[in-house]
């Protein structure tokens, strides 16, 4: 495995020792029981010796304790240290995609960030315990039983010195044979999990369009690929028990052989061709458990440079030392930006913007889809970089502020609202945890959230499910915007965050900004006129550029796009009345 993985270990550093050390003792007790039988059968049975039997019995019985004892620990150990080492990646990895930039997180799909999450760091855990179990127990098991045997019989260790390498050839041969398959398997995991997160997201959807039995039939076909490659690899990982058996028979009948001939001459004692045969099944069995930890160690291979990728990704912005963490106001300036998704070469989304916005103005963005409204707006919060330019805020430009400190003051409500498991006042508090349940109540009041929520019967303790998909779109916006304001911005940007609201709810949305937020910046993305008609300033965008700027009725007369837009919804309103 990576060992750069090994970090995540951390305190459970004491259980990954303590777990191999108990496995050795447990082999010595096991390598020292045959030995003991073997004098019980020659010495004891042999002469008749009751007091013998028993003496050497008791003895046998203490090594089978303590055998036991020593195995139960070092399970013990061994998967304490295993759980801990997955709670640590998963915290590594978690903590690491909170660092992420919006461009980071498109680096990955979303299934495939959970599936290293969960089966990958799974795979990694169990290698892991393995490892420490089991490549501890079979080397020691192989050299001592090997050791042993010589001191009973030569042609025997000369036996297991040409089947030792011979058979673990054969298995580290199908196991690198199998490995591939296994690789290929976890993309596919990726693209099953991305599939069932989109089925689940859209249920509705899926079920409008009564689309349920090509949703199952797409699901079918990815989970059958999945078996498939599973298959093979399983089919080629099965000739491991086989090739084991056909060895270990292979072997005890040449033992026999070799040992019935020996017991014949009289050079070698019955209970001493017992605690051989007792040998070479720990010696045999000690090699099955190599290949099987190996198997396992190659599936975790692919699983922890999975793992891996995720905790080398270097995240795109990244605070200076001497970051400002003050905004001196919500003054916001576009200096000649260009920005593409691709970064620079890539096809630029935004083109030469270049604009200035004052604290406190209500600015009103408004263009046909791929106008790139969101993308302008996105970079006012640093979720993604400029190309070229710069973004300022404050006068400052966004790559000098502590991004915590920035997005503290650049409260945005994006075009996808989503809400979280929880109670109203828990989904509100994302804006400020320490805000009391007035506090709440009064930006719910602005964002005119307050009458639904009082209507419903826990009203402010309303359990939302994950998503907000016990809410409707409307509701879920308005509550959104009140999370957004509780914050108390310098700077609050709607993203057609008012879509889903009737015209008279959002020009109440309006009138409360005007009257109870006039010192913050307000920027308002919308598609119809009427959200946007009373800013001060209203923008009009067009192919990723500026088309226009100006009033409501400066662009009637100046521009064509909002002249268009403009007509075909208020004009077109007023015919169809």
């Amino acid at each position: 495995m990576n060992r750069k993985l090994f970090k995540s270990i951390r305190e459970y550093k004491r259980e990954s020792v303590l777990a191999p050390i108990f496995v050795i003792l447990e082999v010595f007790m096991e390598v020292l029981i045959p030995l003991q039988m073997a004098k019980i059968i020659d010495i004891g049975i042999a002469k008749g010796d009751l007091e013998y039997i028993v003496k050497m019995g008791i003895i046998l019985v203490v090594m089978a304790m303590l055998a036991l004892i020593f195995g139960a620990k070092a399970g013990n150990y061994a998967a304490r240290a295993g759980a801990g080492y997955a709670k640590n990646l998963r915290h590594d990895i978690f903590y690491k995609v909170q660092e992420f930039s919006f461009k980071n997180i498109d680096h990955f799909s979303t299934s495939s960030l959970v599936t290293r999450m969960t089966t990958d760091i799974t795979n990694v855990q169990m290698a892991y315990m393995m490892s420490i179990r089991l490549l501890a127990r079979a080397p020691i098991m192989i050299v001592l039983s090997l050791i042993m045997t010589l001191t009973i019989s030569r042609q025997i260790a000369l036996l297991f010195l040409i089947v030792i390498p011979l058979l673990g050839g054969v298995l580290i041969f199908i196991a690198k044979k199998a490995h591939p398959h296994f690789i290929k398997v976890f993309d596919e995991y990726d693209i099953l999990n991305n599939g069932v997160q989109e089925n689940v997201n859209a249920a509705r959807v899926v079920k409008a369009y009564v689309r349920e039995d090509h949703e199952i039939e797409k699901f079918h076909k990815i989970s059958q690929t999945v078996y498939d490659l599973f298959t093979k690899a399983e089919k080629i990982v099965a000739w491991n028990s086989p090739t084991m058996q056909f060895f270990m028979y292979s072997v005890i009948l040449i033992m026999v052989l070799i040992g019935g001939r020996s017991i014949v001459f009289q050079t070698m004692e019955t209970g001493e061709l017992t605690s051989v045969i007792v040998y070479a099944i720990q010696i045999l069995s000690s090699l099955m458990m190599v290949s099987f930890v190996f198997v396992m160690i190659m599936i975790a291979e692919a699983s922890s440079d999975r793992i891996v990728e995720v905790l080398d990704e270097v995240p795109e912005m990244q605070d200076k030392e001497d970051a400002v963490k003050e905004i001196p106001d919500g003054s916001i300036d576009f200096d000649h930006v260009d920005f593409s998704y691709a970064g620079e070469g890539g096809n630029l989304s935004l083109k030469d913007v270049n604009i200035h916005i004052k604290s406190g103005q209500t600015v009103g963005i408004i263009g046909g889809t791929g106008s790139a409204k969101s993308t302008f707006v996105q970079l006012i919060p640093r979720l993604y970089d400029v190309t070229k330019g710069s973004v300022k805020v404050g006068g400052i430009d966004v790559r000098e502020y502590n991004l915590e400190a920035l997005r503290d003051q650049v409260s945005m409500v994006l075009q996808k609202n989503v809400l979280f498991s929880g109670t109203i006042y828990e989904n509100i508090r994302w804006g400020d945890e320490n805000a009391s349940d007035e506090e709440v109540q009064r930006v719910c009041k602005l964002a005119q959230a307050d009458g639904f929520v009082q209507e419903f019967p826990a009203k402010y303790n309303t359990m939302i499910v994950q998503g907000g998909n016990n809410v409707s779109g409307g509701q879920r916006q308005r509550l959104c915007i009140a999370r957004a304001l509780l914050k108390n911005p310098k700077i609050l940007i709607l993203d057609d965050s008012t879509s889903a609201v009737d015209t008279k709810t959002d020009a109440l949305i309006r009138k409360a900004f005007r009257e109870e937020i006039p010192d913050t910046t307000k920027i308002i993305i919308a598609q119809r006129v009427s959200s946007v008609e009373d800013a001060d300033v209203i923008i009009v965008m067009e192919d990723g550029r500026i088309d226009g700027i100006g009033t409501s009725e400066e662009l009637l007369k100046t521009n064509k796009i909002y002249r268009e837009v403009y007509e075909s919804q208020v004009k077109g309103g007023a015919d169809n009345e």
